[in-house]
């Protein structure tokens, strides 16, 4: 059967997690800080290692069949690819930023204003949906400099904690769109065998990040409580204990609500809590 190809970005801030997940699904391959191709032994699989901007190109010509690629990537390349799975990962805002000492109060105030970003198309979406008129100087690097040497009267560039706007005497002033990394493939790939494979690994790998397995004891006449706050995967698994009338009960628990469950369990009767992480989840 032919090698599916997939693009991840060779290095930067989704690299090391997309490289992860791959290897969390089961995938050996070896060298790809030092290739720009590397296959999977133990899977007909084929990896590309590329720069960021260039995967949803590729996908979309059928260069690689799937990639690994932020969502503000793909939404400003305008390429057409399918959406496989979000996963989890890379999250971050666009964001336009502007001088703290800035006159801008509203969004409207942006309206004739020089605006310096490397996403105009995103940038030019948004202005549209607010009905805003704005100069978009579209530049290449670091975009934070470009208020402080005269070039705009705001930024609209990805931030995730904020720090390098601070550092630049910028601060927030409103949200364009989130992002976080997108598992995407050519059109018309989604009946192939081997992407419906590993579809499975990679969902099997999100949802077990995603909750906790947990086992704790409890006294029978507690356990009508401690069941309805525990569905499990499907139910919660029951198991007696040596003492007699304790019973050890398995499930899990989402991550999400994770502290909340634990507390009412608790308060519900459960003891020996013991709680640990989960490699693979297979519906």
């Amino acid at each position: 059967m032919k090698n599916l190809k997939i693009a991840i970005q060779k290095s930067g801030r989704l690299n090391e997690k997309s490289v992860q997940l791959l290897k969390n699904c089961g995938l050996d391959f070896e060298n790809y800080k030092s290739s720009l191709i590397t296959t999977v032994n133990n899977f007909n699989l084929e990896i590309l290692f590329l720069r960021d901007d260039d995967i949803p190109g590729y996908v979309a010509q059928g260069i690689a069949d799937l990639g690994i690629v932020g969502e503000n990537v793909i939404d400003e390349s305008q390429e057409k690819v399918t959406y496989l799975e979000r996963l989890g990962f890379g999250r971050c805002t666009l964001k336009i930023g502007i001088p703290k000492d800035s006159d801008i109060q509203q969004l409207q105030d942006l309206q004739g204003k020089a605006i310096a970003t490397t996403y105009p198309n995103i940038l030019q979406e948004f202005l549209a949906e607010h009905n805003l008129s704005a100069e978009i100087q579209q530049i290449s690097g670091s975009v934070e400099i470009a208020p402080g040497l005269g070039l705009s009267d705001a930024i609209c560039d990805i931030v995730s904690t904020g720090g390098t706007l601070k550092s630049n005497g910028l601060k927030p002033f409103a949200d364009v769109r989130r992002s976080e990394a997108i598992l995407i493939g050519r059109e018309g790939l989604t009946e192939n065998p081997i992407l419906c494979e590993l579809l499975q690994r990679v969902r099997s790998v999100l949802r077990a990040k995603e909750t906790k397995y947990v086992v704790l004891n409890v006294e029978k006449s507690n356990l009508p409580q401690i069941t309805s706050l525990l569905p499990g995967v499907k139910s919660p698994t029951v198991v007696p204990l040596a003492e007699e009338g304790w019973v050890a009960v398995h499930t899990v628990i989402p991550e999400d609500d994770f502290w909340d469950k634990i507390n009412k369990l608790k308060a519900a009767g459960a003891q020996g809590i013991v709680v640990m992480p989960i490699e693979k989840i297979i519906l």
